[in-house]
C-alpha cells in the first residue's frame, strides 16, 4: 500500500515538474526580496505614480489649510472623474502598442448629441436640419455595417440601438441621453476600429484627422459660441454632482472593500489548498486590510455633513465614485479573467507571435477602439454634468492629453503589452491632486500647464527606462 501511495505521489510529482508547475510557496522575507529584485529589473509597475501621489498629498496638505477640508476631498473625486474615465478606454488601446488621439473630441460629439437630444426634447430633426440629420443616421448605419463585418456584436448593437434613438425621435429623458451618448460612442470606436485594424492604417494618422473631423461635427451640431445646457436635468445633473445617502455610502464601502477582501483572501486560500504559488499570507492581509482602512476612513469622512450653511445638508459619497469603480472592475475582470484580456496581452506584447497562435488580431485591435470610444461617451457624460452644459469646445483642450496622461503616469506602458485599468485611476488621482492644489494655491493656467506637462514627461522617461532595464536584465 506504502509503495503504491509512493508511486503515486512520484507520479504526481513527474506530472507537475513536465508540465513546469511552480508549486513553491515564498516565505514573507522571500517575498519581498523577489519584490525588490524585480524593481532592480525593471518590473516597477505603477510604483513611482503612487509615490508621487503619495508625496503631492503630503505638499499641498502643508502648503494649503483648505485641502485637506471635507468639501475639497469631493471636489478632488468628482473633479477628474471624466479625464480618468476616458483614461481607462485608452488603456485598451495602449496595452496593444496602439493610439487614440480623437477619444477626446469623440466624447465632444457623444456629449453635443446627449445635450442636443435633450434640449430640442428628442428631436433631432429639428435641431440638426435635415442634412446632418440624414448624414448622422448613414454614419450610424455605416458602424453597424462595419462592426457586423468584423463580428464586434457590442459594435453593432450599441449601433442600431443609436439609429432607432434617431429615428424614433422619444421625449427628453436623462436615461434615453446618457444610452444615446454611449451609442454614438461606440458607434464612433467601430469606424476607427475598422479604418485601423481592417484597412491597415496607422493609429496615429487616423485618430489625429478624425481628431480633426469630430472637433469639426461638434462646431456644426452646437454652433461657434452656442452652448446647450443641461443643468435643468435632475439625474443629469447629478451625475457628477450629486452624493450618495448616508446609508448608501455605506453600502457601497461593504460593497466595495468587502467584495474585494473576499475576492482576494478567498483566492489567496483557494491557490494554497491546491498547492499553487501564491504570495505570503501576512503580505496579502495586510494589503487587504489597508485597503479596507482606507475605504472606511474616506467613507466615515464624507458621510459628515460638509455645507457651510446650517439650513442645507451635503454628505455622502459622490455619485461618480461607484461609476469609476464599477468601470475599473470590470475592466480588472475582462483583462485578468477573460480569455479577450489575455489576448489583449498577447497582441501587445507580440502582434506576429499572437496571429500565429490562432488570435483575430485584426479583430481584437478594432474592438479596442470601440472601448476607447465608449468609455470616452461615459466621460462626456460625466464632464458635461460637472459644468452642467455642452459647449464647442466640449472634448477639446487638455481633455485628450489628460486622459492620456493619466494612463501613462499610472504605469501603462506607451509601447504596448503592460499595464492595468487600475493605471488610468491612480494617473488621473495624480492629474486631479496637481491641478486641484495648484488651484488652491491660487496658480496661473500657464504653471499648472508646465507641471502637468513635467509629470507626464517624467512618466514617460520611467517607462523608457523601465522598458530597457527589463531588456537587459532579461525579465
Amino acid at each position: 500500500m506504502t509503495n503504491v501511495s509512493e508511486s503515486t505521489a512520484a507520479e504526481s510529482g513527474t506530472a507537475v515538474t513536465d508540465f513546469g508547475i511552480d508549486t513553491t510557496t515564498l516565505s514573507t522575507r522571500e517575498a519581498l526580496r523577489d519584490y525588490a529584485a524585480r524593481l532592480r529589473g525593471g518590473e516597477i509597475g505603477s510604483l513611482p505614480a503612487i509615490l508621487g501621489l503619495i508625496a503631492l498629498v503630503v505638499l499641498f496638505s502643508l502648503m494649503s489649510d483648505v485641502f485637506f477640508s471635507l468639501n475639497n476631498i469631493a471636489n478632488l473625486l468628482a473633479q477628474g472623474a471624466g479625464q480618468t474615465i476616458i483614461a481607462i478606454g485608452i488603456v485598451f488601446v495602449l496595452l496593444i502598442g496602439e493610439i487614440d488621439l480623437s477619444a477626446g473630441t469623440a466624447s465632444g460629439v457623444a456629449a453635443a448629441v446627449l445635450a442636443m437630444h435633450y434640449v430640442d426634447n428628442g428631436n433631432l430633426l429639428n435641431g440638426m436640419g435635415s442634412t446632418v440629420f440624414f448624414i448622422f443616421i448613414a454614419l450610424l448605419v455605416l458602424a453597424a455595417v462595419l462592426a457586423g463585418l468584423m463580428r464586434i456584436w457590442p459594435g453593432v448593437a450599441f449601433s442600431l440601438v443609436g439609429i432607432l434613438l434617431t429615428v424614433l425621435g422619444l421625449q427628453a429623458n436623462p436615461w434615453i441621453e446618457m444610452l444615446f451618448a454611449v451609442c454614438v460612442g461606440a458607434a464612433i470606436g467601430s469606424i476607427t476600429g475598422f479604418l485601423i485594424a481592417k484597412i491597415g492604417m496607422p493609429s496615429f494618422v487616423v485618430t489625429l484627422a478624425l481628431f480633426l473631423a469630430w472637433q469639426g461635427v461638434i462646431l456644426q451640431l452646437i454652433g461657434e459660441g452656442g452652448v446647450l445646457g443641461i443643468s435643468s436635468s435632475k439625474v443629469l445633473n447629478e451625475v457628477a454632482n450629486g452624493n450618495l445617502s448616508t446609508v448608501g455610502s455605506w453600502l457601497l464601502c461593504v460593497v466595495a472593500a468587502g467584495g474585494y477582501a473576499g475576492v482576494t483572501l478567498g483566492g489567496h486560500f483557494l491557490r494554497r489548498r491546491r498547492g499553487l504559488v501564491t504570495s505570503p499570507t501576512p503580505l496579502v492581509v495586510a494589503k487587504v486590510s489597508a485597503l479596507v482602512v482606507f475605504a472606511i476612513v474616506v467613507t466615515a469622512l464624507l458621510t459628515v455633513n460638509r455645507s457651510p450653511s446650517k439650513l442645507i445638508v451635503i454628505s455622502g459619497v459622490p455619485y461618480v465614485v461607484p461609476i469609476v469603480l464599477v468601470l475599473l472592475v470590470a475592466g480588472t475582470y475582462v483583462l485578468t479573467r477573460t480569455t479577450y484580456g489575455r489576448h489583449i496581452y498577447a497582441v501587445g506584447g507580440n502582434a506576429e507571435a499572437a496571429r500565429r497562435a490562432g488570435i483575430n488580431v485584426t479583430q481584437l485591435r478594432a474592438s479596442v477602439f470601440v472601448i476607447s470610444s465608449s468609455c470616452a461617451a461615459v466621460g462626456a457624460i460625466v464632464y458635461s454634468s460637472k459644468v452642467g452644459s455642452v459647449d464647442p469646445q466640449a472634448g477639446g483642450l487638455n481633455t485628450l492629453l489628460f486622459a492620456v496622461g493619466a494612463a501613462v503616469i499610472g504605469g501603462t506602458s506607451l509601447f504596448g503589452g503592460r499595464g492595468r485599468v487600475a493605471d488610468a485611476v491612480i494617473g488621473g488621482a495624480v492629474l486631479a491632486v496637481v491641478s486641484n492644489g495648484l488651484g488652491l494655491l491660487q496658480q496661473p493656467a500657464a504653471v499648472v500647464s508646465i507641471v502637468t506637462g513635467l509629470v507626464l514627461l517624467l512618466a514617460a522617461t520611467v517607462d523608457a527606462l523601465s522598458r530597457r532595464r527589463v531588456a537587459v536584465t532579461g525579465r
